[in-house]
């Protein structure tokens, strides 16, 4: 059995007509080669007649249809041609692949997953269909409903795009700094995966499917099984930036391998490898799950090693990187993930711990409500910002315009010009800056102006297949800061200048929330370090 590996990208292009080849008997013909036409291989065996014209057949041996080979399977990057070490993973699911090796189910997770193995039985890879996400229409495991794009398990992440987040992460793990997997995005042909049955009770084969690949990672267990004490300070922080960066909103103990110390662990010494990042990159700021936030590693200080990596973070170089090799993870989340990486750069910078960034990411629960995050607060109140001085820059050029008017009009009449002219005093002039105050911006909230970055998702108007409700977006103007009804803050609606004036008013409003929070924090370290138990 023989497998074909596809790169659209190098040099190779389809054949217009088949071609001659010095096949030596029938059996051998790969009516898959090159992709003639879907159905090339109904159009052979009802079509083919014995003739020495006929290209790529022999005479020396009678073929029957029964005599058919099923189709080879195929494996075709779709997205991670660049990436480093992808090609030789898929070289070697190639090879698995064309030995006969069938995909192993995971019975862990909501969504389809499956090992792919060695021919010495090895486990080489983990694949994730995109129809078989959790809410995805082909989920194995009874979450199913959803098309491909609409809202999935968490609301700013779409049901179809968790691989391209996974490929995300990976690219984006400069040097291999917190340890993702190789990863990639690739079409896997003629190899089965769970279909589910239609409407009619019929389950069809597709003849490909987009998958999400990721290099299996030998380890003994996860984080779940041991207490944080035997964690590497370094492996909490180095997966720590990496979820900062990309707003992880699923880091919990499950998806931090522990590499294998054959059960001998020494406190401090295991080191975690990071998967499963199909939740990073929300279209919007969302709750993030940090699990590491509570951990004693996360509230120590930064090396240096690790400063020096968070300070040469360039957010626009990767923000471009991921819009030239991941198009189709759309504007939005990019801006997410510029605007979190300029939020660690600077809470690194002030001094602030690891514990201190995730703390101001997350969302509080308080009195059974839930309540912004101070990152969402900071963005709100940027926004604001940014509206009054396009109002008040408005106003001042209708002003100008109206007192040139009436300047005209009441000199043509013969009267003074300076009278009846109202002259606004300075305190009637909007402020440029609004001043951040963690008491004040949980209770202050954006007016109707703030409409096109805080969005509501409503679920009561409409529902899904099999009646799950699809979460839509609109305009959100009421006075109302909790989450009961799904509300987030979104950049997707910012034109690119206003988007560019946001980002300074986001910068500028930093330094002041940032020393506050090293303050309290000293003060906790303090009153910590008093104590004896």
């Amino acid at each position: 059995m023989a497998v074909v590996i596809d790169h659209p990208h190098e040099r190779f292009k389809p054949l217009a007509r088949l071609p001659m080849c010095r096949l030596q008997s029938y059996s051998h013909f790969d009516p898959t080669m090159h992709d003639f036409t879907q159905n090339i291989t109904t159009h052979i065996t009802t079509t083919f007649h014995k003739s020495y014209s006929t290209p790529c057949l022999s005479l020396a041996t009678k073929a029957k249809e029964e005599d058919f080979e099923p189709p080879n399977p195929r494996i075709q990057i779709v997205c991670g041609h660049k990436a480093p070490m992808v090609h030789a993973l898929v070289a070697e699911v190639a090879i698995a692949l064309a030995s006969g090796v069938k995909p192993t189910p995971v019975p862990s997770g909501l969504g389809g997953a499956y090992y792919l193995q060695s021919r010495k039985g090895n486990t080489i890879a983990v694949v994730k269909p995109a129809d078989e996400e959790p809410l995805a229409f082909n989920n194995p495991k009874g979450f199913a409903g959803r098309m491909l794009g609409q809202p999935g398990m968490k609301r700013s992440i779409r049901v179809g795009e968790t691989g391209l987040r996974e490929l995300a992460a990976y690219r984006l793990d400069h040097g291999g700094f917190a340890g993702v997997p190789p990863s990639a995005l690739v079409k896997i042909c003629h190899v089965p995966f769970n279909v589910n049955k239609n409407n009619t009770g019929l389950a069809t084969n597709p003849p490909f499917k987009i998958t999400s690949i990721q290099r299996y990672v030998e380890h003994e267990t996860d984080a779940g099984d041991l207490g944080p004490s035997a964690f590497s300070v370094s492996s909490v922080h180095r997966i720590g930036i990496l979820d900062i960066r990309l707003l992880n909103l699923d880091r919990h103990a499950g998806n931090m391998l522990v590499k294998n110390f054959h059960g001998s662990y020494v406190a401090g010494m295991a080191e975690l490898v990071p998967i499963d990042h199909g939740f990073c990159l929300p279209e919007s700021l969302d709750d993030p799950y940090f699990e590491w936030l509570h951990w004693p590693q996360a509230s120590m200080p930064f090396s240096e090693t690790e400063t020096d990596y968070i300070s040469n973070l360039d957010p626009f170089k990767d923000a471009e990187l991921l819009r030239t090799e991941l198009p189709l993870i759309r504007e939005c989340s990019v801006r997410v993930f510029i605007l979190c990486t300029i939020f660690l750069q600077r809470a690194t910078a002030t001094g602030l711990s690891l514990a201190d960034i995730g703390q101001m990411m997350t969302r509080d629960f308080i009195g059974g409500e839930e309540s912004w995050s101070i990152l969402e607060n900071i963005c709100v109140n940027a926004k604001a910002n940014l509206d009054m001085e396009i109002k008040s820059d408005g106003d001042d050029e209708i002003t100008e315009f109206d007192e040139m008017f009436a300047f005209d009009k009441e000199f043509e009449d013969g009267l003074n010009p300076n009278e009846g002219v109202s002259i606004h005093s300075a305190t009637d002039i909007p402020p440029k800056m609004m001043k951040y105050s963690s008491k004040g911006a949980r209770s202050k909230l954006c007016d109707a102006r703030l409409a096109r970055l805080v969005q509501e998702c409503d679920i009561k108007d409409g529902c899904g297949p099999a009646g799950i409700p699809i979460l839509r977006s609109m305009s959100f103007a009421a006075h109302n800061n909790h989450h009961d009804t799904g509300v987030c803050v979104s950049f997707e609606e910012m034109k690119e200048d206003e988007w560019s004036s946001f980002l300074e008013y986001f910068k500028e409003l930093l330094l002041e929330v940032f020393e506050e929070k090293r303050s309290t924090s000293l003060l906790k370290q303090r009153l910590g370090n008093s104590c004896e138990f």
